[in-house]
């Protein structure tokens, strides 16, 4: 997908980074968004090496005024490239990301995927509900608890 289809950026909105290769995760992912009514920016790259390149301001993503450091990635492990362990340890040997939790949503439940996901990392792994009204729950969660209770220094999403 052409990344600026999937580019919904607010300013002064906390920033959702998508990280999703299923254009049907995407489409129900966005629908959920709106449906538990968060108000958020939600930016989607479809694959690891379109996340590192985001993440790094790097090609297309080098404006941060439109595509800003986010508040909070959802992660799928499962994605071409590269794979969103080997994406979410190139986050966490960045200092310069350190602060932006993580969040593993996939439908894998292998204990082994959950255990190096954790030991990659993440802060938190989350498996992709089947039902739509599950997703809209699990996205109000996450919005609670990352983006309005949680206390960190990406909260805008403007972090430089």
């Amino acid at each position: 997908m052409d990344a600026s289809l999937q580019q919904s950026f607010l300013p002064g909105l906390p920033c959702i980074l998508l990280v999703e290769d299923n254009p049907d995760d995407v489409l129900l992912t966005q629908r959920a968004v709106r449906k538990a009514g968060l108000q958020v920016s939600l930016c989607v790259v479809n694959d690891g090496d379109e996340a590192v390149a985001y993440l790094e301001g790097t090609g297309q993503y080098h404006d941060r005024r439109t595509w800003p450091h986010p508040s909070v990635i959802l992660l799928d492990l499962k994605l071409p490239k590269r794979s969103g362990l080997e994406v979410l340890r190139w986050i966490r040997h960045r200092p310069e990301l350190a602060g932006i939790p993580v969040v593993v949503l996939t439908s894998s439940t292998e204990d082994e995927d959950i255990k190096q996901a954790y030991e990659a990392g993440a802060n938190s792994y989350l498996q992709k509900p089947v039902v739509f009204t599950g997703l809209v729950q699990l996205l109000g969660m996450l919005d609670v608890y990352w983006l309005q209770t949680n206390l960190s220094t990406t909260r805008t999403g403007t972090t430089n």
